[in-house]
């Protein structure tokens, strides 16, 4: 009823580079929290690489077993309560088409709008949390990028390229639905998972179509090996950096290629040449380290696995300051850079000693096991059998939970199956799991997950707001919600 498909996949060619399918996704959540919150719907657009549209889906799930929403979240992406209960895909079956989709659609280039920041990390700790394999999204031959990154990247280059609304401080406004309004496409359906996609597509086609010089720049660094290629090979590169509101253009010169990337992030080092470098080259580890906290900052971070922006050393020339300075002497600074070895391999110990501090002052609270996803891998041995695991019946399913060498998985495979046919479970298995899921939502604490009462709280501000606003759309909605949640509260009070 809450569901629409579409399965004639056609094989995707293996293309090498910049001219992989693209895979244009979008999702809504429960939550803003992708540690506890879940995926209520996703849609993605396959498109070839002149965005020619290939094949679509759209998927809507029931919200988890014994999870509270959100209230704003669930306003802002328009799902009501007969939404949440009535849609013909559990959560589970709904990741398991996704997966299945995401398989047949590879190799392909991954992107969304901010979906780097959000979308795949939603994604990969539902996959995580779900049994499946996390990084399906970027582990090769799939590659990622994000639209909203090359969006400011474009508009960096060439302020024209998009028409934009300013803000109260004057800055561009680089949301999807403000930038689909101001170029010319209706944007009344924005924050439903397949339109935002639809939107996402039309807006990185204005900028293909304006910047078919820069487009190709934008999609080579959709991988971190693509990215280090990149910048150790080139002496001089253009960094696109987003700070306080504002795109903005760096002129850089990586490190030495022996000693260029972040020994603990592995992320891409360069030194930002309107920066007197003749200085620096001696310092000793303690004084770089003092460097470093200093501003402006001499040293720019290269997100090598998050798609950074590297254009050509001309759009940085162009850009203030480095437009008033002598050809002549960005190009000796650059060198002195790229060929001192010494003082590359200088920085790189400070940042290891500089990390190694961070992890030292770091909070010693408990890491709970969705909050787990990057302080642990899961073992070979443990993903060789998910595929396994997910063909079994449910009976089958919870014998395997043995077989899981990953304790966080077996906590998730009963949770599933707790969640999809609480009848397989001995009974002291599904009391322990429905006890679990009742102190975490009846706590009585400011936790990290959204409880009852968190819920409660929000929702009462939420209806003094649209009160004001005289809303009764969204009072309504409200009161149907909070019916929901007094549902859910009973059912787990005598857990």
């Amino acid at each position: 009823m809450h569901v629409y498909l579409q399965t004639s996949i056609k094989n995707s060619k293996k293309y090498k580079g910049i001219n992989l399918n693209l895979v244009i996704w979008d999702i809504e959540s429960s939550n803003a929290n992708t540690d506890f919150g879940s995926i209520i719907e996703i849609g993605g657009i396959l498109v070839d690489e002149n965005l020619k549209e290939k094949d679509r889906f759209n998927l809507r799930c029931r919200l988890p077993e014994g999870e509270i929403p959100q209230a704003m979240a669930l306003i802002v992406n328009k799902t009501g309560v007969e939404m949440l209960t009535k849609a013909n895909l559990s959560h589970y079956q709904m990741l398991a088409e996704v997966e299945k989709i995401f398989k047949k659609w590879s190799p392909a280039i991954f992107l969304g709008w901010s979906n780097i920041g959000f979308d795949d990390e939603m994604i990969r700790k539902e996959f995580f949390k779900g049994i499946r394999y996390p990084y399906i999204t970027n582990a090769s031959p799939n590659k990622r990028t994000d639209g909203l990154n090359i969006a400011r990247a474009a508009y960096a280059v060439d302020p024209t390229v998009l028409e934009t609304e300013t803000n109260e401080k004057g800055n561009a406004v680089m949301k999807l639905e403000s930038l689909a309004r101001m170029n010319g496409f209706e944007s009344g359906g924005a924050h439903s998972a397949i339109f935002d996609a639809e939107l996402t597509v039309k807006v990185l086609g204005l900028i293909k179509n304006k910047q078919q010089s820069t487009w190709n720049s934008f999609l080579k660094t959709a991988s971190r090996v693509d990215a280090e290629i990149v910048f150790k090979k080139e002496k001089i590169i253009t960094l696109n950096e987003y700070f306080y509101g504002k795109s903005r253009l760096y002129l850089c010169a990586p490190l030495h290629p022996k000693y260029c990337i972040h020994p603990v992030y592995q992320w891409g080092q360069a030194v930002d040449l309107r920066v007197d470098v003749e200085p620096l080259l001696n310092l000793s580890i303690n004084e770089i380290k003092a460097e470093l906290k200093k501003t402006p900052k001499f040293l720019r971070t290269i997100r090598s696995n998050k798609a950074p922006m590297i254009l050509d050393e001309s759009y940085g020339m162009k850009t203030e300051p480095y437009n008033a300075m002598e050809k002549e002497l960005i190009y000796k600074r650059a060198k002195l850079v790229r060929e001192n070895e010494k003082f590359s391999q200088n920085i790189i110990t400070a940042l290891r000693e500089i990390a190694e501090e961070k992890e030292q002052t770091k909070s010693q609270e408990d890491i709970l096991a969705e909050e787990s996803i990057y302080q642990k891998f899961t073992p070979n041995k443990d993903t060789a059998l998910f595929s396994k695991w997910h063909s079994a019946n449910w009976k089958e399913k919870l014998k395997m939970l043995d077989k899981f060498e990953d304790e966080r998985l077996v906590g998730f495979g009963k949770k599933i199956i707790y969640q999809e046919s609480p009848e397989t479970l001995p009974k002291d298995i599904f009391s322990e799991v429905k006890r679990g899921i009742a102190k975490r939502i009846l706590s009585e604490k400011k936790e990290k997950w959204w409880t009852c009462k968190e819920f409660y709280f929000e929702c009462d501000n939420l209806r003094e707001k649209y009160s004001k606003e005289n809303d009764h759309a969204k009072l309504k909605f409200l009161d149907e919600l909070n019916e929901f949640v007094m549902s859910i509260q009973k059912k787990y009070e005598n857990a």
